[in-house]
């Protein structure tokens, strides 16, 4: 039986793009347990295994790892997401006005809920926008404005956006931050003391991601759009291919040849190019398996957690990450102590179990139909 067959779902949900969403969320809550932290320690440190798990941890510079891709996936299945819920919201009467407001207001909250983050990470009030919910909150307003022109015209402007930011990461000349691959002394980090007074001491992170990240955004709503249309879903799937690999290539051509290295911290062109193409061909892979060949019944734990993104990304950072982890901890480490277990087992528990707890929180959310819209 298809899973859209249950009253869970309704007949014109975009399956595919559910489980993109929510897997890409069940990973980032598995971050909030310290789960792919505990899978680095001893025994696994040292090992065959710890080259694995190192790809659930961000590259330190130049290079490419599979957790690099997830903000990047997030901001994709934003766009993605974005025809849908406009042509939802103009068939039940929206005028442009009212969802542009919309779009507005919800811009306003990611960025207050992005700073609202890091004031609870530092545990005072702090003015930090490094958060990818501040991102969001710049690369959304850009990809709307620019949603009702042509899919070239999109294209070219996020095309233009990756190269004027590589413009000005060359040509800006204030000693200090005129090396424009060098962690700290970059144009991004002269924009941070500009914005926030600060720079990202050893992470190398800059505010200034938003606007190449824009692509990513911008690349979701074209491929929204495009699954939207009456092509035919192979010529769909085709699409997407092509332009995922060719956009794939391209970044990786850039960083191999030493024109313009991978750093997904200070988003340069390269990784844009690589992480969006990344997307296009997950996303293409998703709707093939998924919406066409309907093999879809063991995506429900993850659409589950991809109902409610944004909720469950600010409660595993903010109760989940600041309280239920050490509360949880209080009982496996407590009992499994009785057991002289090893730490490394007790920490693996202690995650999976808090896991475990945030998913049934979703599950209960989902069967009640409760959800937390921004």
């Amino acid at each position: 039986m298809s899973l859209k067959s249950s009253k869970l779902f309704s007949e014109d949900r975009l399956l595919s793009l559910d489980f993109f969403r929510g897997i890409t969320m069940f990973l980032l809550v598995a971050e909030g347990t310290h789960l792919w932290s505990v899978l680095i320690q001893p025994p696994v440190d040292g090992t065959i295994f710890e080259s694995f798990f190192l790809q659930f941890h961000h590259h330190p510079w130049n290079g490419l790892r599979f957790w690099d891709l997830i903000q990047p996936f997030f901001m994709f299945i934003v766009g993605v997401a974005m025809p849908f819920s406009y042509a939802k919201r103009k068939k039940r009467g929206d005028s442009t006005a009212t969802i542009t407001r919309h779009i507005i207001k919800r811009c306003i909250i990611l960025l207050a809920f992005g700073v609202g983050l890091h004031c609870g990470y530092n545990r005072k009030l702090v003015w930090e926008l490094w958060n990818v919910l501040s991102q969001l909150s710049v690369t959304i307003l850009i990809a709307y404005f620019l949603m009702r022109c042509k899919w070239s015209t999109q294209i070219i402007v996020s095309l233009g956006l990756l190269l004027l930011t590589e413009l000005l990461y060359r040509t800006f000349p204030l000693e200090g931050y005129n090396q424009p691959f060098v962690k700290d002394h970059n144009f991004g980090s002269w924009v941070d003391m500009i914005l926030m007074g600060k720079i990202n001491n050893g992470g190398g992170w800059v505010a200034i991601n938003c606007i190449p990240t824009a692509a990513h955004t911008i690349w979701g709503v074209v491929a929204g759009q495009l699954l939207q249309s009456t092509k035919s879903q192979a010529e769909k799937v085709k699409r997407l291919l092509i332009g995922g690999l060719l956009i794939l290539m391209f970044g990786y051509l850039l960083d191999w040849t030493s024109v313009t290295p991978i750093i997904k911290r200070i988003s340069t062109s390269s990784f844009v190019m690589a992480s969006g193409g990344w997307a296009l061909l997950v996303l293409a892979f998703s709707y093939w398996l998924i919406d066409i060949k309907k093999i879809n019944q063991w995506i429900f734990p993850f659409v589950v957690v991809g109902t409610n993104s944004i909720f469950i990304y600010l409660f595993s950072n903010t109760v989940g990450g600041q309280w239920l982890n050490g509360f949880v901890a209080i009982f496996t480490s407590g009992v499994l102590n009785w057991f002289n277990t090893p730490e490394f087992l007790i920490n693996l528990i202690t995650a999976l179990s808090v896991l475990s707890l945030e998913w049934l929180l979703c599950y209960y959310l989902f069967v009640k139909r409760i959800y937390f819209r921004i």
